[in-house]
Formats: structure tokens, C-alpha cells, sequence
């Protein structure tokens, strides 16, 4: 065994751990990076930017077939190649991450690759090499696809994001398992190069986590384009037969495509990283955190591994909290109640803070307000594609937003406006008093401000 003594330990360097290690070495700290995939993590490889690349392309398309009845004629000729060139590019050539690891490694950090496997408090092993941690350890271990335990799954060709990244070609055809926000991305994104989508549910609508108008929603555009929706049918088998697969779900249906795809949530493994060392629980799901982001003493986590939203954003929102506190700078406090998120379908289903669902069983008493995007004047301009509503949860107590939807085609830039609200806490009949620019998508929130129609609001 070779031991070694660092200032900072960070196991996982995805996004957050990337950003937090580099800085330390930058400001001069002894580093050590653990990584046992490639130094980036999940977002640029396979994540967020390869799958916005495919849905940038995938919705090109489908603009040009809305051009019939707005602006002329048009043919559409789908070609992947470029999207596959454009994503291996990004990718650094065939996802390759010298780039990433020499820029923290140049900045003065010492790069371990490997799993990396907390054996004592401030210590962390990987292969033959012992890290010690001085100041403190950080954990941004992150998270990865989960796989059912269906008969006959393993050791099939199945498909995760991961795969969907690499293929240079769109399949015929392609089951998706799971209508969560990976899955309905990726369905559409491949739906419209070509493929004949089927998308398989267990849940009763697609988006689970959101609101029920976003699932309602989605599975009405899904049906317009003809993708297959089963919702509430659980998948009960696996078959492959060398070129295409058969999906057997409850009641006996079977399914067949050419390729599946397994979008069924994501996990991380808390045991094999060894947080028993630390007293955690090694069975949870997540690691707890404070508002400072701390796990233990001496112990900081971050990302997909504290369960406060498996976005890039969330990991360094707490990378940067963490950071100040071991540079000893002013920092604020972790604040989650207006954690947002976008799913990139088209429309856009972005969201902030609380459902209804979720506020009704915190508050009890709530408001509600909701307005249609085609009912305002941009969605009427708009026409083609105009999908799409405001939804807006309020606390009448407060008289504040806990809680918002933005679906439509601009749907995550709206939502800036609304998770600022909900965030600072804006008093409702301050956003009424709000100057709306006119005609623009973000004016519809103004209608449903005024759907809210409570007494203590009114202007």
C-alpha cells in the first residue's frame, strides 16, 4: 500500500467535484481527485449536453414540419450523422477526458483513478493507494442508471443514456422503460429521427415526479406524433433474440422493438463507498445533509448523492457553498425550497418548488392559478407547437408562491421568473404589480396570477 496526505480528499469529480477540487488546487491546497470514469462525471459525456444536443437536432425537425400552414412548404429529410459527429466532438473524441483531468492536474491537484472506498474517518482507499484528508473530505460520488431486476434483462444489448449518447445510428424501432424525465426526452428525441417509440410506464402517467397536467400533457403530444404511451403497465419480462427485443408487461402484452432502452431512475451506491466508516447509514438512499452541505464532521457531500435533485446545477450550487468553507470565505446557507428543473421535451416542462400535491400536504390550505399558453397572445401567434400552461401553487398565509409550473415552448426560460419568486419570496401582489412585456410567452403568468382570484391579493 503507498500512502498519501492531502489538505482535501474529493471522491467523484463530476461537475461539483470537479469545480470544488480545482478551485482548492488553484488556490494553492493539496488536492486529491478520485475518479473512476472520467473527470467532467455524467452532464458532458452522456448527460445534459449530449441529450440537449439530440434534442436541439429532433426538434429542428419538427419546426420544419410545422412550416406547412405558417410559412410555405417544406420537406424533411432526418440524417443523425451529424448529431453523432457533433456529440463525439463535445466528447473530446470518442469520450476521451484528457482535457478535464490535465486542467486539474496542471492546476496543481494529484488525480486518482479508480473506485475509491472511505475506510476511516479522513482516509480513503483506492487500489493500493491510502489518501488521507487533513481538512476535510468530499463526497460527489454521483449517481448511476438503475437497472430493474427483470427476467431476462441481464446480459441483453440494452440501452441506457448512456448508449443512446454513443449510437451513431437511430434504431427502427424502441421501447423506452420509464416515462420519468430521461425517458420521455430521449423517446421523443428518437421518435422523431425516425423511430418508432413506444414508451412503458408502471406509474399512472408519464412525468410522475410533476404535476399532472405536465404528464397529461406530454402523453397528448406524444399521441399527436405517434408515440406509443402505456402507462400503469409494469413490465414483468426480458427477451432477446439476437436482433430485436420482446418486452412481456402485466396482463401478458407483449412488446417488440428493435432496441430498449432502460430509463428507470438512477441510484448511488452508499455501500460499495464505504460510508459506514463515517457512522452514515450505508443502506439509504442518500446521504443527509445540514445546510451547510455537511454529512459528518470534517465531511461535505454534494450532487446526485444527497437526494436535493440529480441536476448539474444542484451539484454546484453545493460545490460552491462547500468550497467557500474550506477556502474560509463568507458563504450562505443551502437553501431547497426552490429547487428548479426542466425536462427538455417539447413543449418544455419546467417546474420550481412544491406541486400542489406536495403543498396540500404541507400546508393544507393552498391557491391555486393556472393559465393556457395557446390562450395567450404569443401562444396564439405562435400557433404550431404552442403546447403548454402556467401553473401557480400559493401559500394564501404568506401570500407567497411555493410552487410553480412553466410548460410550453419556452417553458425553462420562463421559469426563471418563477423560480425567483418562489425563492426570494416575492409577495404575490408584488408580481401582480409587475409590468409584463406583451406579446411573450412569460405574459401568461400574469393571467395566472390573476386566476389565483383570493381576497388578501387582490389589487
Amino acid at each position: 500500500m503507498s500512502e498519501h496526505e492531502f489538505d482535501v480528499v474529493v471522491i467523484g469529480m463530476g461537475p461539483g467535484g470537479e469545480y470544488v477540487a480545482g478551485q482548492l488546487a488553484h488556490a494553492g491546497l493539496a488536492v486529491a481527485g478520485v475518479e473512476d470514469r472520467l473527470v467532467g462525471g455524467e452532464c458532458p459525456y452522456w448527460g445534459c449536453v449530449p441529450s440537449k444536443m439530440m434534442i436541439r437536432a429532433a426538434n429542428l425537425l419538427e419546426e420544419g414540419r410545422r412550416i406547412p400552414g405558417l410559412a410555405g412548404a417544406a420537406t424533411v429529410a432526418p440524417d443523425w450523422a451529424p448529431v453523432a459527429k457533433r456529440i463525439r466532438a463535445e466528447a473530446t473524441d470518442s469520450w476521451d477526458d484528457t482535457v478535464a483531468a490535465d486542467r486539474f492536474t496542471d492546476a496543481g491537484g494529484t488525480l486518482f483513478r479508480g473506485h475509491g472506498v472511505i475506510t476511516a474517518p479522513g482516509q480513503v482507499t483506492v487500489g493500493a493507494d491510502v489518501l488521507t484528508a487533513r481538512r476535510g473530505l468530499v463526497i460527489n460520488c454521483g449517481s448511476a442508471p438503475s437497472i430493474p431486476a427483470l427476467p431476462g434483462l441481464a446480459g441483453t444489448p440494452y440501452w441506457t443514456n448512456r448508449e443512446a449518447a454513443e449510437t451513431e445510428c437511430v434504431p427502427a424501432s424502441m421501447i423506452v422503460l420509464g416515462g420519468g424525465l430521461v425517458g420521455v426526452e430521449l423517446g421523443q428525441a428518437f421518435a422523431r429521427f425516425g423511430a418508432a417509440v413506444t414508451m412503458v410506464e408502471s406509474g399512472r402517467r408519464l412525468l410522475p415526479g410533476e404535476e399532472p397536467e405536465s404528464g397529461e400533457l406530454i402523453a397528448k403530444v406524444f399521441e399527436r406524433e405517434g408515440i406509443g404511451v402505456r402507462t400503469q403497465a409494469c413490465a414483468e419480462s426480458v427477451a432477446h433474440d439476437g436482433t430485436a427485443f420482446s418486452v412481456t408487461i402485466e396482463g401478458g402484452q407483449v412488446l417488440r422493438a428493435e432496441t430498449l432502452l432502460v430509463a428507470t431512475g438512477r441510484h448511488a451506491d452508499l455501500a460499495s463507498l464505504g460510508v459506514a466508516a463515517l457512522g452514515l447509514d450505508d443502506t439509504a438512499k442518500t446521504i443527509a445533509v445540514d445546510d451547510q452541505m455537511r454529512a459528518a464532521p470534517g465531511v461535505w457531500a454534494i450532487g446526485d448523492v444527497t437526494g436535493k435533485g440529480a441536476f448539474t446545477h444542484m451539484s454546484m450550487y453545493g460545490a460552491k457553498i462547500v468550497l467557500a468553507q474550506l477556502l474560509g470565505q463568507p458563504h450562505h446557507r443551502a437553501e431547497f425550497h426552490a429547487v428548479p428543473r426542466v425536462t427538455f421535451t417539447d413543449p418544455e416542462i419546467a417546474s420550481v418548488g412544491l406541486t400542489e400535491e406536495q403543498a396540500r400536504s404541507q400546508l393544507g390550505d393552498i391557491r391555486v392559478g393556472v393559465s393556457q399558453i395557446p390562450s395567450s397572445a404569443r401562444g396564439w401567434i405562435h400557433k404550431a407547437g404552442n403546447d403548454g400552461f402556467i401553473k401557480l401553487i400559493a401559500d394564501p398565509a404568506r401570500e407567497v408562491l411555493v410552487g410553480a409550473t412553466s410548460a410550453g415552448p419556452t417553458g425553462g426560460e420562463v421559469l426563471s421568473m418563477l423560480t425567483l419568486a418562489v425563492h426570494a419570496r416575492i409577495p404575490v401582489r408584488r408580481l401582480r404589480e409587475m409590468i409584463y412585456a406583451y406579446p411573450t410567452f412569460h405574459g401568461a403568468v400574469s393571467d395566472a396570477l390573476t386566476d389565483l382570484n383570493l381576497e388578501p391579493f387582490t389589487v
